[in-house]
């Protein structure tokens, strides 16, 4: 991921995330009562977008593997399903920085032990200090070891390690490498306690950037990596040898011989350059190194890897190519335990063309590559990528030679050889977990199979959330580093992010309550337009025009007809169009930076908050007005929703323990505001379907009440509330975004900041669990239209779209659309809808939610294949017995 993942909390922690107590504001609202239910909870699946720096596997039983993510906690891996555990999701609200884990350990001598190091930053972002976290049933439950000092999940250098180990002979001892000078950690009773290593030499003394003042590139690096040499200790008695990596360019490796008690610096070594991984091959004797001559993840232009005698104290220089030919650092350093001699390594910091593989089979002595080139610009790969679970991760590029879509992968620094299995391979990269099943093919000349192995593994940050009342989109994101996606069905991956034009983040986007074909979204991006527009409920995109200064996305409104837009970008003031954004004018009466968004029925109304006041526009956004609001919170750490369906009925959550902190309610429009009594904070506000016999939608906020902090619902307008999450679902921060179901009463879509998107389902039907739609007739009548899509195509796979609309003068209640293949073409994976296929012939039937069309309205669904030869679109469709116009 780019470093745009570090200012996420850094914006959360700007708008008051971290305040403890709350601010009470007298008023008449009733007291109310908090109540509990049962919620199933779910990830909106993307399947990774995240950063993965880490990879462990259990040295002494067979599949048992954790992974770690930057900002979105552990993983454990599930052998039987190859999916992901999620393991951290109790970290809560005021430890949120808990969920950034800078190193794992798994110990081998008792499998179900496992160790997290845990904390996000070490500077002022973090407003916590680190822990060890620790589990005697592999991360099922945790018990914590505070920290007198702060880790960096998510610093520069995070990807080096792993920081953490246990001793492979006597588990109880355990060593910590820390960071900003704090120097080496170590636990004698199974991590319940802590003590610093008085006498180790060196703390480190390598920061990033030493003239970064906010702290986060002018950190010491520290101490890096830990790994014991397991030849020189028995069962239950201390390892004698340890090695250990410091951040420090002229000194970075140290040894000890007398488990711990003194430590010298190794004789001999390389100087000039980081040790980013520290692996030893005890059958051999050898001690593998990989250099850089940065911290990376991100940078690194130079690197070596080296190889240590420990018997004999020789250093010998076994880098995979010459100096004179890297422009990249070395990581992702790993041993083939079936077979010691074989060793990899990663070019961790080559973005392009693309990051390299390294493969030896005699101990470094010689090397071969996952890539060459023949002739430039063309390139012979010794692996075949497979990404068709998902597809998003070609980016929707088609680049040119040498480059590659997808990429084998870029921040490459973690990559295992799982010990039990020669063949198998998992590897992290910048957007994904990688792996491989067959690596061996590597050595008889045969190809590799590269594919994902990330589902279970959610890692994005997500900035906004829209779920439209109509159309076959069911949500809508806005994503930090990989822009967003459009999720026709929350249980599948799209098959693409927003492309056309793609944004690094996308901060905020909104459709047209009244039509909700109409949706824009803003956002971050190195060069282009800020802003884009889709007339088709997202599923395709064209970009708008920029004013002059725009230099970031900032927050954008749709008119509830999407006949005009307002939008408030960084670097410019806030802007209004009519259509879609060829020509932008400056709104009068609100400041730059005020958050905005539209009234749900009046399309010329719009509204604004910025530092206390609260503006409204009557005139499309040309003009603000002021509103007299008095006690609402004085900082921006502030979001605010109309309500569907009623004109000025705003709700409005946010503020600060410094202050007015809470959750508002206006019904004029904004002219006046009461706050809720019953609840002491609010960060987030949204609605959904009304429960059966209510006669307002229902509200979610992810809010503390009764003293309780987490995900709550109500659906008697805010007299009541539920809260809907439990303490083992808390996923730290949900501060950016909320909003329920229009169709599916009880459901919520929750944001996090690194764990991707939460949905729940509740046990309360509320409406007669039919889920807004369904049915039981397949099999209407009435005329239909249908339009098929190929939105992507590589060799040998495909993705398209089929959008059916009902042209017929009565609604359908259930439905299924067949038609039949000509080219031997074969569905591998279809969302949005149900489906069978016999030979040539398919059949795609109605979920339960979208049974229900009416007439005049659409459903689509989506779906990846195979295809050789030719890729003929199907020409004939049916509803039933009902032949369908093709579009």
């Amino acid at each position: 991921m780019r470093r745009t993942r570090t200012l996420l909390a850094v914006l959360a922690l700007a708008a008051g995330l971290l305040a403890g107590g709350s601010s009470a504001v007298a008023d008449d609202t009733p007291s109310g009562t908090l109540a509990a239910d049962t919620y199933t909870w779910h990830n909106a699946r993307i399947d990774g977008g995240g950063f993965v720096p880490g990879i462990v596997f259990n040295r002494s039983e067979k599949n048992l593997a954790y992974a770690r993510t930057d900002i979105g906690g552990a993983y454990r891996w599930q052998e039987a399903t190859k999916t992901w555990t999620p393991l951290l999701d109790s970290v809560g609200w005021d430890e949120w920085g808990h969920t950034g884990v800078v190193s794992l350990a798994s110990d081998s001598v008792n499998p179900d032990k496992v160790y997290a190091a845990v904390g996000t930053y070490t500077n002022s972002w973090d407003p916590t200090n680190g822990a060890v976290l620790r589990s005697a049933d592999r991360g099922g439950s945790w018990e914590k070891a505070d920290l007198p000092f702060k880790l960096g999940g998510n610093m520069p250098g995070r990807g080096m390690g792993e920081r953490l180990a246990v001793d492979p002979h006597k588990d109880s001892v355990l060593y910590l490498g820390a960071p900003s000078g704090k120097g080496l950690w170590r636990s004698t009773d199974s991590g319940v306690t802590w003590s610093q290593v008085a006498n180790f030499p060196n703390v480190g003394n390598y920061v990033q950037d030493p003239t970064d003042t906010s702290g986060y590139a002018g950190d010491n690096q520290g101490i890096v990596w830990v790994t014991f040499d397991e030849s020189t200790g028995t069962a239950g008695s201390a390892t004698r040898t340890i090695y250990v990596g410091v951040a420090d360019q002229a000194n970075a490796v140290y040894r000890s011989t007398d488990a711990g008690a003194t430590w010298s610096r190794v004789t001999g070594q390389p100087t000039g350059y980081l040790a980013h991984k520290g692996v030893l091959d005890a059958v051999n004797g050898y001690l593998y190194i990989a250099y850089s001559d940065k911290g990376g993840p991100y940078d690194g232009g130079k690197g070596q890897v080296w190889r240590y005698a420990t018997a004999t104290g020789t250093w010998t220089n076994i880098s995979p190519v010459a100096d004179a030919d890297t422009y990249y650092g070395f990581s992702g350093l790993t041993v083939d335990r079936q077979h010691p001699g074989t060793v990899m390594a990663t070019a961790y910091s080559s973005w392009w063309p693309d990051t390299q593989i390294f493969r030896s089979t005699d101990s470094g002595g010689t090397w071969t590559k996952a890539w060459d080139y023949t002739s430039y610009p063309n390139r012979a790969n010794r692996y075949t990528m497979d990404v068709s679970s998902s597809p998003w991760l070609t980016f929707g590029a088609n680049p040119s030679p040498p480059e590659q879509a997808p990429k084998l992968g870029w921040m490459t620094e973690s990559l295992e050889i799982d010990p039990f299995d020669s063949n198998r391979i998992m590897y992290g990269t910048g957007a994904t977990l990688y792996g491989t099943e067959n690596l061996t093919n590597w050595d008889s000349g045969g190809q590799f199979t590269v594919k994902p192995m990330v589902q279970g593994l959610e890692e994005t940050a997500v900035n906004d959330l829209a779920a439209p009342p109509s159309g076959g989109a069911q949500l809508l994101s806005a994503l930090g580093d990989i822009g967003g996606f459009r999720h026709t069905d929350p249980t599948k991956v799209p098959s693409m992010m927003f492309t056309s034009p793609s944004f690094t983040t996308t901060t905020s986007l909104d459709f047209a309550e009244a039509n909700p074909n109409t949706v824009v979204r803003v956002g971050n991006v190195d060069s282009g337009a800020h802003i884009a527009f889709s007339t088709d409920n997202g599923a395709n995109w064209f970009a708008g025009t920029d004013p002059s200064g725009v230099s970031g996305g900032g927050t954008v409104a749709a008119a509830a007809d999407g006949s005009r837009f307002v939008w408030s970008p960084a670097g410019a003031g806030v802007q209004y169009a009519t259509g879609f954004g060829s020509s932008w004018a400056a709104a009068g009466g609100i400041p730059a930076g005020a958050i905005v968004e539209s009234d749900r029925v009046d399309a010329k109304t719009f509204y604004g908050f910025k530092s206390g006041h609260f503006y409204v526009s009557s005139d499309g956004g040309a003009t603000f007005t002021t509103s007299a609001a008095t006690g609402l919170p004085g900082g921006d750490s502030v979001r605010f929703k109309a309500l569907p369906g009623t004109k000025g009925d705003v709700w409005l959550a946010g503020g600060a323990s410094d202050g007015a902190y809470g959750l508002w309610h206006s019904t004029d429009g904004g002219a006046t505001f009461a706050k809720l009594a019953n609840v002491d904070q609010a960060d987030t506000i949204g609605f959904g379907k009304a429960a059966t016999g209510a006669s307002y939608q229902t509200l979610y906020a992810s809010a503390k009440i009764g003293g309780v902090r987490g995900i709550f619902r109500s659906t008697d307008k805010g007299v009541t509330w539920t809260r809907i999450n439990d303490d083992a679902h808390q996923w730290g921060w949900t501060g950016a975004a909320i909003t329920g179901d229009p169709r599916v009463y009880g459901r919520v879509y929750v944001s996090t900041n690194g764990r991707g998107v939460v949905y729940g389902d509740s046990s309360d039907a509320g409406d007669g669990g039919s889920g807004g739609g369904g049915g039981t007739d397949p099999t209407p009548t009435g005329a239909c239209t249908v339009t098929y899509t190929i939105t992507n195509q590589w060799t040998g796979g495909f993705q398209a779209d089929v959008q059916l609309t009902n042209t017929g003068s009565t609604a359908w209640n259930g439905w299924a659309l067949g038609w039949s293949f000509a080219d031997g073409q074969q569905i591998g994976q279809l969302w949005n809808a149900d489906y069978s296929q016999s030979g040539a012939a398919v059949t795609a039937e109605n979920v339960s939610w979208n049974g229900t069309v009416a007439a005049g309205s659409s459903v689509g669904f989506g779906f990846t294949g195979s295809w050789s030869g030719v890729n003929t679109k199907p020409s004939a469709f049916k509803v039933g017995d009902q032949s369908c116009t093709v579009a």
